[in-house]
């Protein structure tokens, strides 16, 4: 569906956001039965601010959705190695394959989020772009009990549903109408410069340290790598605003010296982009009649290149929580999300710092590694888990 014409006016779940977040749980929700309506704001299809690296328990998750075959389908590189470069040593790894895993990805979102949308769509859920939710409804005892959508030239219509999630980013307005408030901030952010080249001979991930400085190389679609840069977020007020695409390659210059000598030999495709930094934050994700799932409930700084895989995960833990149908249920959710990230929070809140040391960021890396490595156990675990749920219960 392209409009709010024709939409029931009640649903189960209605989801403000239908990116990553939104979309996966949308999606899920749909599947288990529910009647789903998601809105988001951006066309079907366009762009958005992302690193796009999937860690493992994205890949993982993108399987047992079983959307994985879609993203290799649309040339989605595979990711067999990983580079870490401390300063002038470099660290190489290989994927060792895991839980069915042989590779990493890391797919453009305007392919991403479409695979997410199309598969909502086939699970029946119904997604509208170019729409918002703009207010909450609520009951006597102010549980909420719907929302307000609005969609430009059409107008503002009221739809009732048991729940409403938001998935509407780091500056939601379900989390402002809610008034639901970070308990737990960090004290870092990083600014991001970033832009796609080709004609650059790239095999897997590859992440750049060096004082001050940081970026990476991700191979993703169309033979194009997302090259990054990153900073304190206030080398961006003070620095890279006045002249993005100068302080782009001054960055690149100082973290990654041969990576920036080879980008004169590649061609640049698109504009030079950047993100100012914010500090993470987790915050208050359920309450009556509403819940917070990616980055509107969970926000982290995105040197680490996790949000997305964060995302998957905390959609699925979300719609298990919905599916059982309690309140206790819910709030199981927070605190399970919140065990399954805060050990990669405050990593990359210590990365943010950019204060580190070559030996102390290759503990962190390690810690990282092993959170990642527990991460993953836990999402191909979660199918099981679910079968003795059931007998539990039953």
């Amino acid at each position: 569906m392209s409009s709010l014409h024709g939409l029931r006016s009640s649903y189960d779940v209605v989801v403000a956001g239908a990116r990553v977040a939104g979309a996966s749980t949308a999606m899920l929700l749909a599947r288990s039965g529910l009647r789903v309506l998601a809105v988001e704001p951006s066309r079907y299809g366009s762009d958005t601010l992302s690193t796009h690296a999937l860690m493992r328990g994205g890949v993982l998750q993108l399987h047992r959705f079983g959307l994985l075959p879609r993203i290799k389908a649309a040339g989605t590189p595979r990711v067999v190695s990983t580079s870490f470069h401390y300063g002038d040593e470099e660290i190489a790894l290989a994927i060792k394959p895991r839980h069915g895993i042989e590779g990493l990805y890391a797919p453009r979102r305007k392919l991403l989020d479409s695979i997410l949308v199309d598969a909502a769509r086939e699970a029946r859920a119904e997604v509208v772009n170019g729409a918002r939710v703009v207010d909450l409804m609520r009951a006597d005892d102010g549980r909420v009990v719907g929302a307000v959508v609005e969609e430009p030239g059409v107008g503002s219509i009221p739809i009732a549903a048991d729940l409403v999630i938001g998935a509407d980013g780091f500056r939601s307005k379900v989390a402002e109408l809610v008034g639901a408030s970070p308990y737990r901030l960090g004290r870092n952010a990083s600014t991001f410069v970033y832009g796609y080249w080709s004609g650059l001979d790239v095999e897997g991930f590859h992440w750049y340290y060096r004082p001050g400085v940081a970026a990476g190389a991700i191979p993703t679609n169309g033979g194009e790598v997302c090259v990054f840069a990153a900073a304190p977020e206030a080398r961006f007020w003070d620095d890279l605003r006045f002249d993005l695409e100068a302080g782009y390659h001054r960055l690149l210059r100082a973290a990654a010296p041969g990576l920036s000598e080879a980008l004169a030999r590649a061609h640049r495709r698109g504009p030079i982009r950047g993100f100012p930094g914010e500090p993470g934050s987790l915050r208050q994700s359920v309450g009556p009649g509403w819940a917070l799932v990616g980055d509107a409930g969970y926000f982290r700084d995105p040197i680490t290149a996790h949000g997305i895989t964060d995302a998957l995960r905390d959609a699925e833990i979300l719609a298990r929580a919905v599916g059982r149908g309690t309140e206790r249920a819910l709030a199981e959710y927070q605190t399970l999300r919140d065990e399954m990230a805060l050990g990669l929070f405050e990593a990359s809140d210590a990365i943010a710092a950019y204060d580190w040391d070559m030996a102390g960021l290759k503990q962190t890396h390690l810690f990282m590694s092993e959170e990642m490595n527990r991460e993953a156990a836990f999402l191909s675990g979660l199918d099981s888990g679910s079968e003795r749920e059931k007998r539990r219960t039953a």
